[in-house]
């Protein structure tokens, strides 16, 4: 029994199991994202392939079914525009907005036209925007709205071959095609089976632009073949059953999104429902009770900090329940782990403590949730294990865009925490003698738009260099150490880690929701970090520095949007980052952090900033991974400054 709960819970689940339904997937006859999508349209059209919120006259909102045939006819309405436009194939069509059922249309109405379609970040600046489409060569974009819009007008003499505007929101506008017109067009159903019949295997489908976490991005392309070979062996990597309903709200210019996310679900015929704004999320999310569920590592550490922090809040008694919940738990995990059985006074336990705790946790989002799946950075130890001891099952996996997404993956029957699990079948692995891994197989990507050079700096002789560090174990289980590029090398001449540093840090205490780590060439490391802006209100009402008021105010700002800076904050941030039993209880994690530490790893010098680095600032990619070199250039003569006292202890500044 306990080897078929693996499938789809967690290591020891008190919830009654009931076997899958797998679902029917139709990537291994597919040819093409098209073909995918009509084969999809042709079994199922009656079935709902998703669900957003239409807003009502009430300012209510109801959620708005809507059938794969549906789907099927606006796509075909859209590639019959972009046909009539003179679009041929393998042109370029670029899409730049929100996650929402019309980026999917206008994905699928380009990929069933033949055209290489491409996502742009809404967060971009207009400079950023004017170098991707320039760069891609886009005819066509679509636009969500009058903010998109209007960054596409400011650059418009600046990208010549960009022909047509289309915006999703507002209607007929100069200088643009409203939406609703472009899915008014008579479908030429001729036409576009014959464009989905003459598109190769080999052919471009799509180009993922890089973050970029340094120098411009590159543009990534990857074929119909790269994304069918992924999808044909989806049941290995994120096993879907024939029921289950998936929330979407990830941005679909990342390829993960856009590939095992979308395309996944277009593979597996999986319902899906689609937040209607990031500040809706967990409102949202708790009416759409999904299934499963995919987020970034960034997501599960906010979640965790969110708990102990409400934790430290409640009162002695719920305390102590909480901290023996998290420590059955954790054993449960542990002996699972381990391989060990797991006696029946401690399931006893177990069943408790889910009932007391965890189920109300698993509550949060929405009740049903089987599996997590994640991926782009590591997780703690700490922070994983909790949420396995939750029954949240969090798969890790790891891939890359040139990669088309996955290659690896813990899953169900083979989880190894820590791991970011073993190869998926069409995927070779090995570690160079640096330390670099390498990976060959047809999910490998054709290489840079227009950059030949980088290309062949990234495939050698058939390999993919990933820029990542890793390990093997006997099991053939992958362990990511950090990006080559972040590897801090010592004065001593050690060579350390910053991911599994910060982790730590991160993980001490859940005021702290960021931290980097500094020390290249450097006979001890310091480190930045930040407190996340709920965390430090909280702080201060307790500790006198702000009005009950003002709290509620700013706390309800931050509810409703996550990235909110409500009036009041920068000052209020200013005022708890210096006040002084913060900095003593930032000392603490620091301290504990180093406890697990080996002493080259341990952090000597802390700067505490006074605001999380963000986007805006240009510190942060759209996926809230951080731009190192950016980071380490902006706060450079931070880090000297720290460097100038080599007193004893641990000091804060």
């Amino acid at each position: 029994m306990l080897g078929q709960r693996l499938l789809h819970a967690t290591p020891f689940d008190p919830r009654p199991w009931t076997p899958p339904r797998p679902a029917v997937y139709v990537a291994k006859e597919a040819r093409s994202v098209g073909d995918l999508f009509l084969r999809r349209v042709a079994r199922d059209g009656y079935r709902i392939a998703f669900r957003h919120k239409h807003a009502t006259p009430d300012g209510d909102g109801r959620w708005q079914p809507t059938s794969w045939l549906q789907f099927g006819e606006r796509a075909q309405a859209v590639a019959s525009w972009l046909i009539a436009k003179g679009l041929k194939r393998g042109e370029k069509v670029a899409i730049i907005g929100s996650t929402r059922p019309e980026w999917c249309v206008a994905d699928i109405g380009g990929q069933l036209a033949g055209c290489v379609t491409l996502g742009a970040y809404p967060t971009l600046t207009a400079d950023q925007l004017a170098y991707i489409l320039d760069h891609a060569d886009a005819r066509v974009a679509f636009v969500e709205g009058a903010d998109d819009l209007a960054k596409v007008e400011a650059i418009r003499e600046r990208l010549p071959k960009l022909e047509h505007v289309v915006v999703w929101e507002g209607g007929p506008r100069p200088g643009c095609v409203a939406w609703e017109q472009v899915l008014g067009s008579a479908i030429d159903e001729a036409a576009v089976r014959e464009r989905v019949a003459g598109t190769d295997p080999d052919h471009t489908a799509i180009i993922v632009y890089t973050s970029g976490t340094t120098g411009p991005p590159k543009g990534a392309m990857i074929s119909h073949a790269n994304i069918m070979t992924v999808l044909a062996h989806q049941e290995h990597n994120a096993p879907f059953d024939e029921g289950d309903v998936s929330f979407n709200f990830l941005p679909m210019a990342h390829v993960a999104e856009r590939v095992l996310g979308f395309y996944g679900r277009i593979n597996a015929g999986i319902e899906s429902w689609f937040a209607s704004s990031i500040p809706k999320v967990l409102d949202e999310v708790q009416e759409a009770r999904p299934t499963v569920f995919g987020s970034v590592p960034r997501i599960f550490e906010k979640a965790y900090a969110k708990v102990r922090s409400q934790v430290d809040q409640a009162s002695p008694a719920k305390q102590r329940i909480f901290a023996w919940a998290d420590e059955v738990g954790r054993e449960v995990v542990r002996r699972w782990q381990a391989g060990q059985p797991i006696p029946a006074p401690l399931a006893a336990q177990y069943r408790a403590a889910d009932w007391l705790v965890f189920s109300k946790l698993r509550a949060v989002f929405g009740g049903r949730v089987r599996y997590f799946v994640t991926g782009a950075a590591p997780i703690a130890p700490e922070i994983l294990t909790f949420f396995w001891a939750a029954g949240f099952p969090v798969y890790e996996v790891y891939g890359m865009t040139e990669a088309t997404v996955v290659t690896h993956a813990n899953r169900p029957g083979e989880v190894r925490l820590g791991s970011v699990g073993r190869p998926l079948p069409f995927c070779e692995h090995r570690i160079a003698e640096d330390g670099e891994i390498l990976l060959r197989g047809g999910m490998v990507f054709q290489g840079y738009y227009k950059n030949p050079e980088a290309t062949a700096k990234t495939i050698v002789d058939g390999w993919l260099h990933t820029g990542d560090i890793g390990e093997i174990d006997a099991d053939g289980f992958l362990s990511i150490k950090d990006r080559k590029k972040h590897i801090i090398i010592t004065a001593g001449g050690k060579n350390l880690t910053p991911a599994n540093i910060e982790n730590e840090i991160k993980a001490a205490d859940p005021l702290i929701s960021q931290a980097h780590a500094h020390g290249d060439q450097r006979k001890y490391l310091v480190a930045l970090i930040t407190i996340g802006p709920a965390e430090a209100i909280e702080w201060a009402r307790e500790h006198q520095l702000v009005a009950d008021g003002e709290a509620d105010r700013m706390l309800a700002a931050i509810r409703a949007d996550p990235l909110a800076r409500p009036d009041g904050l920068a000052e209020l941030m200013q005022s708890v980052t210096a006040d002084r039993a913060l900095r003593a209880r930032v000392v603490e994690a620091v301290q504990r952090a180093n406890g697990k530490l080996a002493r080259v790893e341990t952090i000597k010098r802390v700067y505490l900033l006074d605001r999380e680095l963000s986007v805006e600032e240009d510190e942060l990619t759209p996926t809230l991974k951080v731009k190192r070199k950016n980071v380490e250039k902006k706060f450079a003569p931070v880090f000297d400054r720290l460097y100038e006292d080599a007193g004893a202890g641990l000091v804060i500044e």
